[in-house]
């Protein structure tokens, strides 16, 4: 692949002002794609400390990459404000050709500014509150769903594009803990598989990534971290970072894996090696 072998695509990255989607919006653009990043206010880029607000973050993609970039602000658990950002978007940049559905996390109704980077008190299966699991389910699951129904129809008119949705590998086994949070990207990876089978006829691919544990900001915020698992590479027996999920994606949006659709891809090691 040459080395801007995305020039000319516009990417939307939801959830990408900080962390692993501040990291994907970055890839995107280094490979020439015009990138629209979002965040759910002007400064939740800000929330740890990696940018001092999505303009800026914008405005350094831009600059360190030569890629047009743009930020759109808001609430995607909104259908209607997921409408209004899709509109923004196309009247900027035009049509939409590549969608990475990022914006989630194990995150309840405080929001990350509370205990362990925002996990819910009670975190489990059964006596999680009933705020929190619909927060962390509408956060995770049904924003993905809601974006796609916006963007999708432009590209099956269109017959191009690619999807890539951000599930996680707690998503592909049973945890007693993030309960909630596990079901919801489990359910991420089965309406990728879903939506993969309908685009079909359209040659549009969707495909997920479950990434393991990758060392953000938050991710630092929210648990004690295992020393030994933090070095940066010489072992699959440590952390991931999200570099290496951002180049999983862009080989996913590329021409490389142009037979690639309706899969769930793990980068996490090996950490998980049975059938997903």
């Amino acid at each position: 692949m040459s080395e801007r072998h995305l020039e000319g695509k516009i990417a939307w990255v939801t959830g990408s002002s900080r962390g692993i989607g501040k990291e994907i919006a970055f890839q995107l653009a280094r490979k020439g794609a015009k990138v629209c990043v979002h965040g759910s206010s002007l400064y939740s880029s800000n929330a740890f400390g990696e940018a001092e607000s999505l303009e800026v973050l914008a405005r350094t993609i831009e600059k360190e990459t030569g890629s047009p970039t743009t930020y759109v602000i808001g609430d995607l658990t909104d259908p209607e404000v997921v409408r209004k950002l899709k509109e923004e978007i196309e009247s900027s940049f035009g049509p939409i050709d590549i969608l990475v559905n990022n914006a989630g996390g194990d995150i309840g109704v405080k929001g990350v500014q509370a205990p362990q980077a925002g996990k819910p008190e009670r975190n489990d299966a059964v006596f999680i509150s009933i705020e929190d699991l619909r927060k962390i389910l509408d956060r995770n699951l049904l924003t993905c769903i809601y974006v796609c129904r916006e963007v999708v129809p432009g590209m099956i008119q269109r017959k191009r594009g690619v999807i890539v949705n951000i599930g996680s590998i707690a998503g592909l086994v049973g945890l007693p803990e993030s309960a909630i949070y596990a079901t919801s990207k489990a359910a991420v990876h089965e309406y990728t598989r879903c939506l993969a089978t309908m685009l079909r006829p359209y040659g549009i691919r969707a495909n997920a990534v479950a990434p393991g544990d990758t060392v953000t900001e938050r991710f630092k915020a929210s648990r004690p971290l295992e020393e030994k698992r933090m070095q940066a590479s010489g072992s699959l027996e440590r952390y991931g970072w999200p570099q290496e999920i951002a180049t999983t994606v862009e080989f996913l949006v590329s021409e490389a894996s142009s037979y690639i659709t309706g899969q769930v891809i793990r980068v996490d090691g090996g950490k998980q090696t049975w059938p997903a």
